[in-house]
């Protein structure tokens, strides 16, 4: 009988063989035939490749030792230690780890030559002897730069506190199993914090940019934005991983569902808060540097500002002086941490 394991072993299989196939395809074709800049594939080219790999991952599943899908779900339970020519899934598994490599050299147009190449390595040189004698005269520029940049963060990941607070509880798996409609709101809210996560932080500070104007506003929005769904995603985590003894026995004394959460839950996660914050706040003065580059304020856009001019010694202070704040959070909220716990 076909269950929703077998169902996903039999995708996994396909999709594991399909994508072997694609990638070898792609990577001799454009390797071997023609320059990776000029490709021109039909349409029907790489749909064949699919075809042929969905085919072979369906024989793979129907191939009881070379399901990589059954071992994966569990259907399949080969002994332990089992050697590899008994078990022939471990050979594919590592030939698909074995065409990812490759393929991402060859995509990443890995070049050796072009690395040691006589001329790369003089304006390479020629760059960090710059940036190793940096220029005092901009320090006070840059240091009230940098003091933004630190605001920035810090009231970025004060203003989410609240919205991640919340949200987290309707994110979590434990606490949302009560019935059909709290379970489809989890569904909801994780599906909108996964979808807003994958926007990057410099996406938001770019739209928001265009909202309310190039400046430090823009850049601690966009933090704002990705701390929220961030904070909340790890939040949620750590309420599924609570010991639920608490909260069932507040339940059997017919306590309110609010009560539950604020005595059964919060008591248990509130130090792991904590250190999530501190930790986010760390990430976020790391990030508004980054945030500074598109308009987002800060020392982010000094250093912007410097390196389009190619004044190289400039950059280099603003560069020691981000190094020197990212290690005082770094140490700062290790301690902090370590503190809480």
């Amino acid at each position: 009988m076909i269950n929703f394991k077998t169902i996903k072993a039999i995708l996994i299989d396909c999709a594991l063989g399909a994508y072997s196939i694609l990638v070898t395809y792609k990577v001799v074709y454009e390797k071997l035939l023609q320059d990776i800049r000029y490709a021109d594939f039909s349409w029907n080219e790489p749909l064949l490749a699919l075809g042929i790999g969905a085919v072979l991952g369906l024989v793979f599943f129907g191939w009881e030792g070379f399901s990589v899908g059954k071992r994966v779900m569990g259907i399949y339970n080969p002994p332990f230690g089992q050697p590899f020519i008994k078990a022939p899934y471990k050979f594919l598994s590592l030939l698909a780890i074995a065409l990812t490599f490759v393929a991402g050299l060859h995509y990443s147009q890995v070049s050796v030559y072009e690395f040691l190449s006589e001329s790369g390595l003089e304006g390479a040189r020629k760059i960090f002897i710059a940036l190793a004698t940096p220029n005092f005269s901009i320090f006070e520029e840059t240091m009230f730069a940098a003091i933004e940049t630190i605001y920035m963060a810090f009231i970025a990941t004060v203003f989410s506190l609240p919205f991640a607070f919340g949200l987290s509880f309707f994110a979590a798996r434990n606490l949302m199993k009560a019935n059909a409609f709290w379970r489809l709101l989890y569904v909801v809210t994780r599906f909108v914090l996964n979808v807003t996560r994958s926007i990057e932080p410099l996406v938001w500070a770019i739209v928001l940019s265009v909202w309310v104007g190039i400046g430090p506003f823009a850049g601690m929005l966009a933090l704002c934005v990705h701390s929220v769904v961030s904070l909340a995603k790890l939040y949620s985590e750590q309420i599924e991983t609570i010991n639920e003894g608490p909260m069932e026995a507040m339940i059997a004394t017919g306590a309110h569902p609010i009560q539950v959460i604020w005595y059964g839950v919060v008591p248990q996660i509130i130090l792991p808060f904590l250190s999530y914050t501190i930790y986010k706040w760390d990430i976020n003065v790391r990030m508004a540097t980054v945030i500074g580059l598109v308009g987002g304020g800060g020392i982010g856009t000094l250093l912007m500002q410097y390196q389009g001019l190619a004044k190289w010694h400039e950059v280099g202070l603003i560069v020691m002086v981000i190094a020197f704040i990212v290690w005082v959070m770094d140490y700062s909220s290790a301690k902090i941490r370590e503190a809480i716990k």
